[in-house]
């Protein structure tokens, strides 16, 4: 796993490119601390940087950025392709011969063959890499089907520059872009801002499955084209339409043997290898996987917490003993929890409120000791239907969804207006019935900040997939439309964001078996009741998981991965939250609305409601605020 920068330099404006690149490249050296390598055309402006986490071909072969054999292609990749064995056996029964051993080199030889999106098409795996074709002067921004690894791009001062993090964009000199007031709204909201929007105006996320082209003998305003070469939307429909049509027990065996393969081709590695073991169904499946598909012990890591509402590593370890994997557990103290939050800003590099994001850098962190790969269980949830909270939804819109829209609607309003604010339940209720439709009232469960443009001045929400009804895919089934908002929203723009910082920050490859794109597609083609029965979700992975683990061993209600936000913000991290969010402090910013925030931190302080969700995200706002300073 690596980190990429660099820029196209239309205007012919930078000055000292080599060392604005050199600059670029080293903000991101954690990413990729095995070594580094710059690549730069003066004649055209175009610069590629790369810092390097050694995985697959150690030698100076996989060298990067990296040109192809007839020097038509440059390319600076951070990722895994997982088949390029056999993409190579291809290759070499097409006379390509190969210097190497790496997947860089594979990838530049199958778009000589066959084209770019073709070969891309081909991959498996995660990536984000920009490639310089030398002979149509255009640089491609590609970024893998489900996100997993992130890419920004945008125009700094009419120089278009990309990189794996903002802060290699930020190390630009000129860099002056201003705060999206939408985006910071969309992020009090859900706690994380969606591509293809960042926090700053004018620099986005490139979407998962999507290429971006620039012609850097165009003009700027129109100099590049972003298009998909894989959708979620469409595959998710045509999945839909077109349903697994075998038994229950043969759709287990097919997901079984999709599984394992895809655990099988992330277990290739040139450097020790292990997993990260909660003792959920996810990882657990995971984990049997790889055991039963290893002649040694797998390496698997869990952390505890002494707070027995929070810890979930007695599980792991029993799930680890009957597996018989090599298991190494470490009980985190809440003032080691606690000395990470002031790194958070630094490592999330964009404001990100996940409060899970403390216990994945701490997982990250113990696994990176003992190995440098790490394979995680996450998607299990959303491939499926494994979040409690669609039941949740589900059998709130029941509830409610029969009355006619103006009914609810007028009932919903005289609820919110004779009840008092302090009536919690009642007040939701009123709230849940102004809702639109089943999709807005799921968006409502998941929102932090219900009125989130109520509290950021200027704030105009950013269109996500909640609320873009072009990106929603035409889907009759309410848990299905769950399932594929976060699919696209939740999945790439939280999950994903949290486990790649979290486990780039210590040098840390973390691959997701579970997102594999054929065991996504196969997932999306089964009949719901696959996925759940009796209020439960997950049933087909259960029946999977079962077959190498007891299921008394896994089958309890789940905790999430979290900490004690909410007691902390009373505690110990009382004095550094009062501090952010310092009235004056927070009136002379200009960002938020200081009075609705000091109400809520009072109520919160005094016990009288738990606020510490809203309150996370306006907290890790304001310390990413002054780190960005």
């Amino acid at each position: 796993m690596c980190g990429i920068a660099g820029f196209a330099d239309q205007s012919g404006r930078l000055k000292e490119p080599e060392f604005i690149l050199q600059k670029m490249t080293d903000s991101l050296i954690y990413r990729g601390p095995d070594g580094q390598g710059l690549w730069f055309d003066k004649e055209v402006g175009v610069g590629l940087g790369h810092r390097r986490l050694s995985i697959i071909d150690l030698s100076s072969e996989g060298h990067q950025p990296m040109l192809s054999s007839s020097g038509r292609y440059v390319i600076t990749y951070n990722g895994e392709v997982y088949n390029f064995d056999e993409l190579r056996a291809e290759l070499e029964k097409c006379e390509y011969t190969f210097r190497g051993h790496s997947d860089t080199e594979i990838i530049l030889t199958a778009i000589e063959a066959w084209g770019l999106e073709q070969a891309v098409c081909r991959f498996i795996g995660m990536f984000a890499f920009a490639l310089w074709d030398r002979k149509k002067h255009k640089l491609h921004l590609v970024r893998d089907r489900l996100g997993i690894k992130p890419l920004y791009y945008g125009y700094v001062n009419d120089v278009f520059m990309f990189a794996s993090e903002l802060k290699a964009l930020r190390s630009y000199p000129e860099f002056s872009q201003s705060i999206n007031r939408g985006a910071l709204a969309t992020m009090l909201r859900h706690g994380f801002i969606s591509a293809p929007y960042s926090i700053y105006q004018g620099i986005q996320k490139l979407s998962p499955g999507h290429i971006l082209s620039l012609d850097i003998q165009q003009p700027a305003d129109s100099a590049y084209q972003v298009h998909a070469y894989w959708s979620a939307k469409t595959v998710i429909e045509r999945a839909v339409e077109n349903p697994f049509t075998g038994s229950f027990e043969g759709a287990v065996e097919q997901l079984d043997e999709l599984l394992r393969e895809a655990v099988r081709l992330r277990m290739l590695s040139d450097v020790p290898l292990g997993a990260f073991l909660s003792g959920g169904i996810d990882s657990s499946t995971i984990v049997a996987l790889m055991q039963a598909q290893s002649t040694r012990p797998v390496k698997t890591y869990t952390i505890g917490f002494n707070e027995s509402r929070f810890n979930e590593a007695n599980y792991a370890s029993a799930v680890a003993q009957h597996l018989g994997t090599e298991h190494t557990e470490l009980y985190v103290t809440s003032d080691e929890a606690l000395s990470i939050i002031p790194r958070l800003p630094t490592l999330y590099d964009e404001p990100f409120a996940d409060s899970s994001q403390i216990p994945t850098f701490l997982v990250s962190e113990l696994t990176r000791k003992y190995v440098t790969v790490s394979l995680s269980g996450d998607g299990g949830d959303e491939l499926f239907h494994g979040y409690r909270r669609y039941f949740n939804a589900q059998r709130k819109w029941k509830q409610i969804g029969w009355m006619p829209p103006g009914v609810r609607d007028e009932f919903g309003r005289l609820i919110k207006s004779v009840i008092p604010r302090c009536w919690n339940r009642p007040h939701t209720l009123g709230a849940l019935l102004l809702t639109k439709n089943a999709d807005g009232l799921y968006e409502w469960l998941l929102s932090h900040w219900k009125e989130p443009t109520a509290i950021v001045h200027g704030g105009i929400e950013s269109l996500t997939i909640f609320n873009n009804h072009a990106q929603q895919a035409q889907l009759t089934d309410f848990s299905h439309r769950m399932m594929f908002m976060d699919l696209v929203c939740y999945l790439p723009d939280d999950i994903l964001v949290k486990v790649d910082r979290a486990s780039m920050a210590v040098g840390l490859e973390a691959r997701v078996p579970l997102l594999d794109h054929r065991v996504v597609e196969f997932a999306w083609s089964l009949p719901m009741d696959f996925n759940k029965r009796q209020g439960k979700g997950k049933r087909i992975l259960r029946q999977v998981l079962n077959k190498y683990v007891p299921k008394e061993l896994v089958e309890r209600p789940k905790k999430g991965f979290g900490v004690p936000i909410g007691m902390w913000l009373r505690g110990p991290l009382r004095d550094w939250a009062e501090n952010l969010l310092d009235e004056y402090r927070i009136s002379h910013e200009g960002y938020f609305d200081p009075g609705i925030i000091r109400e809520k931190w009072e109520e919160h302080l005094q016990g009288k409601r738990d606020w510490h969700s809203e309150l996370w995200n306006v907290l890790m706002f304001q310390a990413w605020l002054e780190n960005d300073s």
